[in-house]
């Protein structure tokens, strides 16, 4: 009988290892007031952008600003679901308020390694709101490519690791989209792209409305205070390497 129960065991149930998409939302402030009202206003417009998807909530900005003030994890886990997303862990807190998220049914995630080298930073930009980052990080498909058809609002980031990233609307100014390969944007793009983001030289950027804030290929990167030429803004262009400087030049 104990053989039979073991193999009946064993039929029922398998763990395995399953790599899944991330939404990290990195808070800036612990005042769940402002933190509601900049999320409000930044999702206004894409209220169902997240269709409920897991997301880990990160104070690892809270704590190089040494806001260690209380959290209620309980009323943000209900602020997050209102917008349409399943919190399920934190990171990069404190011991208090590791032991507060989890009597509020979160648990606590390991923070993730360091990041492989990006395009360095741009010129300083005016200082940061409260609003919190998004940054959907998603392992690309098995064929290569991440598909985004709904608009990228400021503060919002895209990742596509491991291969190329397509987006079919709106690249707002303040978001980010990222891929390891290339970036194709089939509309206004107008944010920030990174192509190559862990130095693939042959990487480029395609944009059919090119009004970006930054452009970068594996590392080297040009931002808008040097103006676009009437040639390609506003218009379809691609962006590359040539030797070590960004190349922007029209697509006919």
């Amino acid at each position: 009988m104990a053989d039979v129960s073991a193999a009946r065991t064993k039929a029922v149930f398998e763990f395995k290892s399953a790599t899944l998409p991330l939404i990290a939302v990195i808070l800036k402030t612990s005042d769940l007031d402002v933190l509601a009202e900049a999320l409000d206003a930044q999702l206004a417009d894409s209220p169902d952008f997240f269709e409920q998807e897991p997301v880990v909530i990160d104070l690892s900005l809270l704590q190089e600003s040494q806001d260690d003030g209380d959290i209620d994890f309980a009323a943000l886990r209900g602020l997050l679901a209102r917008h349409q997303t399943q919190p399920i862990a934190v990171r990069g807190g404190n011991d208090t308020q590791h032991a507060a998220a989890r009597a509020a049914g979160l648990s606590v995630a390991a923070m993730p390694a360091a990041p492989a080298p990006r395009a360095p930073a741009p010129p300083a930009e005016p200082p940061a709101s409260e609003a919190p980052q998004i940054v959907r990080e998603v392992p690309v498909p098995t064929n290569g490519t991440l598909l985004i058809d709904k608009p990228l609002r400021s503060g919002q980031q895209v990742y596509a690791r491991g291969g190329d990233v397509v987006v079919t609307a709106i690249v707002s100014f303040g978001a980010e989209v990222i891929a390891d390969g290339n970036v194709h944007v089939y509309a206004p793009l107008r944010g920030k792209a990174i192509a190559g983001a862990r130095g693939n030289t042959e990487a480029r950027i395609f944009s059919t409305c090119m009004e970006a804030q930054l452009v970068a290929v594996a590392g080297i990167y040009r931002t808008n205070e040097v103006p676009l030429p009437d040639t390609v803004l506003g218009k379809p262009a691609q962006v590359r390497l040539d030797g070590k400087k960004i190349s922007i030049d029209p697509i006919p």
